[in-house]
């Protein structure tokens, strides 16, 4: 009996180490993603040739730029107040618009229009939590109430531009026709300067984050909004500081979205919308670093698309990206369940 007891014991302790093993060895979703997305860039440059790739991922990173910075903010509210913000596209609109003012109509440098557009968005961000969000959720009300309330404020917004500035499109006064060119590929300086500038941006959003007590606090309000106000947390200055953060975001990528394109219209953000909650779902709903992630990925697939496809459906390619990934993970690349953010 003692040797068959061993014997046994020997087997479960086996077994758990092939178990460990295996566990130890499985890949992480997105990393999984990430080996075919690379398997995916080395077929397209075997089948479609070297510049030809190189040239769509360029303007894939250009369409990730804005994708993620909005996609970002959007995550930032869902992840922290649970709202589902349905306006969050005409707040790039709006921060368009407030450059164009600023930019065209006072004759300020572009840089400190920039500047303008984050400033009175981020402002317009904590107005509306004031005034709308906060009285919202003392009332206790429900999802659907406040999805109603942002699909409102979002005509409101659109139509109030539309009121004032009326509908024609509108330029930037940026430099639209030079470019750069480097290995055979072609860039123009707007848009070189709208990727560095959003991924720098992204970088610092996503450091401020991880390291520093405000962004750890958003975290911890993401994890459990009540919890971390028993723990003595002040819920109400990180509920500002995340409008802040998100509405200023939005504000920027109205911007360079505007400056890479060329022009801009009032419904600006409701073209947007649709890829910026795919990018946000993509990434795992309430993950600021999936959404990232997830802006970049629908910038490239799209763009890449082009070299298989009439590049007018580049959008359907994207959202057959996002079906494909969600089949698979129902809950997002990065998404997790214990925390949101």
């Amino acid at each position: 009996m003692e040797v068959e007891a061993a014997e046994a014991g020997a087997v479960e302790k086996e077994r758990g180490r092939l178990a460990g093993l295996s566990s130890g060895a499985s890949l992480s979703p997105p990393v999984v993603a990430g080996l075919i997305v690379a398997s995916i860039a080395v077929a397209l440059i075997v089948t479609q040739g070297l510049q030809p790739f190189g040239q769509t991922t360029v303007n894939g990173l250009i369409s990730a730029s804005y994708f993620a910075l909005g996609a970002v903010g959007l995550t930032l509210v869902y992840g922290t107040l649970k709202l589902v913000n349905f306006a969050h596209g005409d707040l790039l609109t709006l921060g368009a618009y407030v450059a164009f003012v600023a930019n065209v109509s006072l004759g300020l440098p572009i840089l400190l229009a920039v500047l303008c557009s984050v400033a009175v968005v981020a402002a317009f961000g904590v107005a509306t939590e004031r005034v709308m969000w906060r009285p919202m959720r003392a009332k206790g009300a429900g999802l659907l109430q406040l999805l109603i309330m942002t699909l409102g404020l979002a005509f409101v917004i659109r139509y109030s531009i539309q009121l004032f500035a009326g509908t024609q499109p509108r330029s930037l006064e940026v430099d639209v026709t030079s470019s750069t060119s480097f290995v055979g590929l072609t860039i123009g300086q707007t848009q070189l300067i709208v990727v560095l500038a959003g991924f720098a941006v992204l970088l610092a959003v996503g450091a401020a984050l991880r390291f520093t007590s405000l962004g750890k606090q958003m975290r911890a309000l993401s994890d459990n909004f009540e919890l971390a106000e028993v723990a003595g947390i002040n819920t109400d200055r990180v509920v500002l500081a995340t409008w802040i953060f998100a509405a200023g975001l939005a504000g920027l990528a109205g911007v360079l979205y505007t400056s890479a394109i060329g022009n801009m219209t009032p419904n600006l953000g409701f073209f947007l919308l649709l890829s910026l909650f795919a990018a946000v779902i993509l990434g795992g709903i309430g993950n600021a670093y999936g959404a990232l992630a997830g802006g970049v990925l629908l910038g490239l697939t799209q763009e890449w698309s082009t070299l298989l496809v009439d590049a007018r459906w580049k959008l359907a390619v994207g959202f057959l990206v996002l079906i494909l990934v969600l089949v698979v993970r129902p809950q997002g690349l990065f998404g997790r369940q214990e925390r949101a953010l």
